[in-house]
């Protein structure tokens, strides 16, 4: 009976001494001052990722030159970012992948003084953009929807978002194309939009890992996309007023999208379409930017969002 006692009592500690799960290892994300990067926001503040046993540290960038070059310097394992950012990247000798499209909007707006009621009164005019960005692909492709080409307009370089803004606001250039929520404060003090990326179904909007992540991190990308899933839910059910603070303190957006903010309907990740990915590839090889032609296998992963 001793016997028989103490071996229960050995299955017993040796049961107890069981080794506990793997810890997560922490993902260091990108995010820019745009409605994509919202999502990730809700889920840091409502614990979403704490409760995937997730740590994700947020990075915020003010113009996508410095997300890539912290990406690049392998200070980040992902970032809000975009199709063109990607192929570039690709060309580079860079190894990034995009694993899902993010929900953004991008709109041409025009300032506050000028009597602009289509795309066609911008002809010969200054349009600020950021250059061989997304930015850059949604303006030639509002004003060729318009009826103008690119060679129909100045093309001013501003990379930084919010210095693009500013010299909007102050009539220093004619017309910018900006992401939410930087348009609707652009709107807000007097701009008017002529076109937004949504009219013509754009959405190039992405969210890319370096492909040491995706393969070292497998299981913290996937736990990243269920609190992504929570957030979208959260802003689907709550209203604004929840959470807008939250976006000025912690997002960088400006005080004066408070009460005037519309946000896009997000969705729970997916893989881009074929077509977008054809249609940026086939944008950059007419401006020369990239050589090859790289197929959507060559720069999506659809792993985390099957």
């Amino acid at each position: 009976m001793l016997l028989v006692f103490l071996a229960g009592c050995g299955g017993g500690k040796k049961e107890d001494a069981a080794p506990p799960a793997a810890q997560l290892q922490t993902i260091t994300l990108g995010l820019m001052p745009d409605v994509d990067s919202i999502p990730f926001i809700i889920a840091e503040e409502k614990g979403y990722f704490k409760e995937e046993g997730l740590t994700v540290t947020l990075k915020h960038f003010k113009s996508a030159m410095e997300r890539d070059s912290a990406l690049q310097s392998g200070n980040l394992d992902g970032a809000v970012s975009d199709m063109l950012a990607e192929a570039f990247a690709k060309a580079g000798g860079f190894d990034t992948v995009i694993t899902s499209l993010t929900t953004g909007s991008y709109k041409l707006v025009v300032n506050k003084d000028m009597a602009a009621a289509s795309l066609q009164d911008l002809k010969g005019k200054d349009v600020a953009i950021s250059k061989n960005t997304i930015i850059d692909y949604v303006t030639d492709r509002v004003i060729t929807e318009g009826g103008l080409t690119a060679a129909d307009i100045n093309k001013v370089v501003i990379p930084q978002i919010p210095a693009r803004l500013e010299m909007l606001q102050n009539g220093k250039i004619t017309a910018a194309t900006l992401p939410e929520p930087l348009a609707t404060v652009a709107v807000n003090s007097g701009a008017k939009v002529i076109k937004a990326s949504e009219q013509l179904g754009l959405n190039p909007g992405v969210l890319l890992f370096t492909t040491k992540a995706v393969q070292q991190k497998e299981q913290e990308i996937q736990a990243m996309y269920r609190a992504y899933s929570k957030a979208v839910d959260y802003l689907a059910r709550e209203p604004m007023e929840n959470y807008i603070d939250l976006l000025i303190t912690k997002g960088g957006f400006p005080q004066a999208v408070k009460g005037v903010l519309t946000l896009p309907q997000y969705k729970k990740a997916a893989a881009p379409a074929q077509k977008d990915i054809d249609d940026v590839i086939a944008w950059m090889q007419a401006r020369q930017l990239i050589q090859q032609k790289y197929q959507y296998s060559d720069l999506v992963d659809t792993r985390f969002v099957r």
